[in-house]
């Protein structure tokens, strides 16, 4: 209150808002604390595409290959995915390392959750580096699966048709909101994944 002069009654409602969107958790008595993003993988981060290729040595690029702005009843399968949304927006985009194509994205944006999104040149910026960037998150889940490249996938990823994919999937919320989900194909010989860890204490 005395920071931004205000009244009492305007923090707590600020409070309440955070505290909705899965930021903080209120405890009686106790006071108000920052919470702790949860995943269900304790080996894996979300990591930004661009810093992950440029980690590795290489030069990246990026091309946003569709857009379109959907009604849940428009795209069932992902409306399962993102419950509660009204609007989607759904991109397709490619990731590329020395030129050569790193990974293929397709990702559905929560709209109702993030109406922000629909105002962003996603042409020029990757989608996973804005959310990143501008959407806090409280909890992530990711699936991890291995494939065979269909011929439209195999033509985007530069293999042949029939070759190895790893397939990454992971789904976000904000508290109780979900805020995207999102599918990245790799080609199986550049991309691997690798954690490090020690034993779990009983």
């Amino acid at each position: 209150m005395r920071q931004y002069r205000c009244s009492r009654t305007t923090v707590s409602r600020a409070l309440s808002a955070l505290a909705s969107a899965g930021l903080i958790e209120r405890r009686r008595r106790a006071g108000s604390y920052v919470a702790m993003p949860r995943r269900h993988s304790a080996v894996l981060t979300i990591a930004d595409m661009q810093a992950e290729i440029e980690a590795r040595g290489e030069r990246y690029g990026y091309e946003l290959l569709s857009t379109e702005r959907l009604s849940a009843r428009q795209l069932k399968p992902l409306a399962l995915e993102l419950r509660g949304a009204r609007s989607m927006l759904v991109l397709q985009c490619r990731h590329l390392a020395n030129d050569r194509t790193f990974a293929l994205e397709h990702r559905a944006i929560n709209l109702t959750a993030v109406p922000e999104a629909a105002s962003v040149d996603f042409a020029t910026l990757p989608p996973g580096t804005w959310l990143l960037s501008h959407v806090p998150w409280t909890e992530a889940e990711h699936r991890i699966s291995a494939l065979n490249a269909d011929d439209a996938t195999a033509h985007l990823l530069e293999i042949d048709i029939g070759g190895a994919c790893l397939s990454l999937e992971r789904r976000t919320w904000r508290g109780t909101e979900r805020i995207t989900h999102v599918r990245q194909l790799f080609p199986a010989s550049i991309y691997d994944l690798v954690a490090r860890f020690g034993p779990v204490a009983c």
